[in-house]
């Protein structure tokens, strides 16, 4: 009996460790899944990550992990501190676009003709379409590439491809040929086979995709996110065989004809008619209701299925649209996203979960809406509006990594997700909350052997200067051809300047320059005299021209300049009104004298006018302030821009605002003037009374229009003045009272 009673307590004891095993073991299987689903979801930027470096959002974890590095396969050695591409010579048949691909860098300031000097090789055989049945590829690329001089298998090469793979599977990988050590720049490409930090992943485009100038942003007009006619759209092909059906064949089930418009057809290819399903017919139908591109500018998000391959033209025409792109699309990796934080400006979705879509999209709040709208804005116009900016984005990524591997620093990702973006802001350049949009964080060196001549007291700008900021003074920087009584006059009137900092006079005559002794002395009622720098442009900048007035940045130690012609007629008062306005809206240029442009029916070409009216797109530089920066981004201009001013020894003002109205948008700021002042012609005798001046420059528009691709000068109305400026006032109640005193 006793035997007994211990076998059925054992029993009992073992089945109490069996169940304690067992639960136990549950617990940690459902806690392990739990964290393994956790470690798989996709994580959401705080409001403080968003200024940090982007971070992306792989897809798919398995990655195979390729053997190139920049560190591994690029030779840094060959590239300097201002790196170069060579463009091989065509030879060959090249389709149109990549004719344009290769167009825009030859014209371009990366470029250089001499391949010992070059940093990155692009070669001229057409590798944009892998694709065997498409009537665009190009045979024999492998052979075509090895024969070029410089190959050395790929080294040092960049490679554009659009279109890999072809059908039945379109395998992602299957190039056609082997592109070595060569540095891929492709669209549609896989977390599976993306060599991170080596290659680029690029967007999609259209045959049709402009190479310079392109569509400007469509949703820039709408201030509010007012909700729109429908809130998810989608139009475009399914396929009935081959890869990329899935999804597509799947979105019927979302459609419901008013707040979700998600319409397919199966007609195309030969063999539509014979393979097609038992939804064809009723899609087709459905499909004809709906114009593409009113449902585009009519929706909220627009819904980026992935096709055949895992791009789509429909991410750029989202972009483009304003509608905020919902990316579904597993493993795709995002154009420039190693510097562009796409969390800014698209949602992502899982194709496994279509169905949660409409739930997704429908929990994104209004605030966060009109933040992704614009962000869409701004990226499509920085960098994918033409291939010529898809292909400068590139370059311009490229040659970071470059410069982040000599100097171990990089710009600031605020730069590429904010206006004026990577493209306007030079790679020894960066940016700050406190100082936007740009300052500079290194001195630019002189490029004459010996330095100018600085007098003596003032000591030379050292090579470690600190970066300038926006601070609360300013650089008078003089371009003179000759001394004048205007010029004294000028200098004291700077003297007198409550934020003048320094003066530099760039001396452009083939007279000796004038000394110091020469010069009035540089002091106000109550301050130190100001220090003066000399240069001589004829000696340190020979064959500049006009252009030597803004070379020597090396002895600007401000942010803000401003430029003047040497017998310029404006006051203490003028120059510190200005500065004040300017500090308010550095990004622009902010002056007195105003320039227009129009477009000539009868001729077909820009025009330029200097008649005073109510409007306004350039202001002269001859009396106006303007960002360091932008001076240092007009010397590293396009050489074909800076080649036309050279030779017609004029327009470099039309250039400069031309240049800072592509970067900003925005037009330049014109300030009230003195009664009856007017800028003194007789001063230009031989240009004003000439009229080739006028012919010159208004070829000058047409060139830069031309560069661009389109017209970036900007028209405004607005005219600020000083406070109780020409009001009927007492003297003693305005802030500027000898600005009306005075009328010459």
């Amino acid at each position: 009996m006793q035997a007994k009673k211990r076998y059925i307590l054992l029993l009992f004891s073992c089945s109490l460790l069996i169940v304690y095993i067992y639960s136990n073991g549950f617990l940690l299987k459902s806690k392990f899944v739990q964290n393994s689903r956790r470690e798989q979801l996709p994580t959401f930027a705080t409001l403080d990550e968003l200024y940090e470096a982007p971070s992306r959002q792989k897809r798919s974890p398995q990655s195979i992990v390729k053997s190139c590095r920049m560190e591994t396969c690029f030779d840094f050695s060959k590239c300097g501190d201002d790196p170069k591409v060579y463009v091989y010579p065509t030879d060959g048949p090249v389709s149109a676009t990549y004719r344009k691909v290769l167009s825009v860098i030859r014209e371009s300031k990366y470029a250089t003709r001499d391949p010992n000097e070059a940093c990155l090789f692009l070669p001229a055989v057409d590798t944009l379409d892998a694709d065997p049945l498409s009537s665009e590829h190009i045979p024999d690329v492998a052979q075509r590439l090895s024969r070029l001089p410089h190959w050395k298998n790929g080294r040092n090469h960049l490679v554009f491809n659009l279109y890999a793979g072809t059908w039945p599977d379109y395998a992602e990988n299957a190039l056609g040929f082997d592109s070595g050590e060569a540095i891929l720049a492709r669209a549609s490409a896989s977390e599976t086979i993306f060599r991170d930090g080596f290659d680029i992943s690029l967007p999609l485009f259209h045959k049709e995709h402009p190479e310079r100038g392109g569509a400007a942003p469509a949703a820039t007009a709408n201030p509010f996110p007012a909700p729109k006619k429908h809130l998810l759209a989608f139009k475009g092909k399914r396929y009935v065989h081959g890869i990329g059906s899935e999804t597509r064949n799947s979105l019927w089930h979302l459609h419901d004809g008013n707040n979700l418009i998600l319409v397919t057809t199966c007609r195309h290819g030969k063999s539509w008619k014979d393979l097609r399903d038992e939804r064809c017919d009723e899609d087709n139908r459905e499909y004809d209701k709906f114009d593409y591109e009113q449902l585009l500018s009519n929706s909220t998000f627009c819904l980026v299925a992935r096709g055949r391959r895992l791009g789509s033209y429909r991410f750029l025409e989202a972009l483009a649209a304003g509608c905020v792109p919902v990316l579904l699309s597993n493993g795709w990796r995002l154009p420039f996203d190693e510097r562009i934080d796409w969390r800014r400006a698209v949602i992502w979705a899982d194709e496994r979960l279509l169905l949660q879509v409409p739930e997704l999209v429908r929990s994104v709040p209004p605030e966060r809406i009109l933040a992704l709208r614009q962000q869409t804005q701004l990226l499509w116009e920085q960098y994918f509006s033409s291939i010529e900016k898809i292909v400068f984005t590139t370059v311009e990524l490229l040659f970071e990594r470059i410069l982040a591997h000599r100097s171990s620093r990089q710009r600031d990702a605020l730069i590429w997700n904010a206006s004026p973006g990577a493209l306007g802001t030079l790679a020894t350049y960066g940016d700050s909350r406190a100082h936007f949009p740009v300052t500079a964080i290194a001195p630019v060196a002189p490029p004459a052997p010996s330095p100018p001549p600085v007098p003596l007291p003032v000591p030379s700008v050292p090579s470690t200067a600190p970066p300038p900021t926006l601070g609360e003074s300013f650089t008078a920087l003089l371009y003179v051809q000759a001394t004048s009584p205007a010029l004294h006059k000028l200098l004291a009137n700077i003297a007198s300047s409550e934020f003048c900092e320094k003066v530099v006079l760039v001396w452009d005559s083939e007279r000796a320059a004038p000394t110091l002794k020469s010069l009035p002395r540089m002091a106000g009622d109550d301050r130190d005299p100001l220090p003066v720098v000399v240069i001589d442009a004829t000696t340190h900048y020979p064959g500049e021209g006009v252009s030597a007035r803004w070379q020597p940045l090396w002895a600007i130690p401000t942010a803000a300049v401003f430029s003047l012609d040497g017998d310029a007629p404006l006051l203490a008062e003028e120059l510190d009104f200005a500065f004040q306005v300017w500090q308010h809206f550095p990004e622009r240029i902010v002056g007195y004298p105003a320039r227009s442009h129009y477009w000539d029916e009868a001729k077909g070409a820009w025009g330029y006018s200097s008649k005073w009216g109510g409007a306004y797109s350039m202001v002269l530089p001859g009396a106006a302030l303007v960002h360091r920066a932008a001076l240092a981004l007009y010397g590293a201009a396009a050489p074909a821009l800076r080649l036309a001013v050279r030779r017609a020894r004029n327009c470099e003002d039309i250039l400069l605002n031309c240049l800072v109205a592509h970067y900003t948008r925005r037009p330049p700021l014109k300030l009230a003037q003195r009664r009856r002042y007017k800028p003194a012609h007789h001063r230009h005798r031989s240009s004003w009374t000439d009229p080739e001046h006028f012919v010159q420059r208004q070829s000058c528009l047409n060139t830069f229009a031309a560069a661009w691709g389109y017209m970036p000068l900007m028209r405004s109305i607005l005219r600020l003045d000083p406070i109780l400026f020409k009001d009927p006032v007492s003297t003693l109640r305005k802030k500027y009272r000898k600005m009306e005193l005075l009328t010459s």
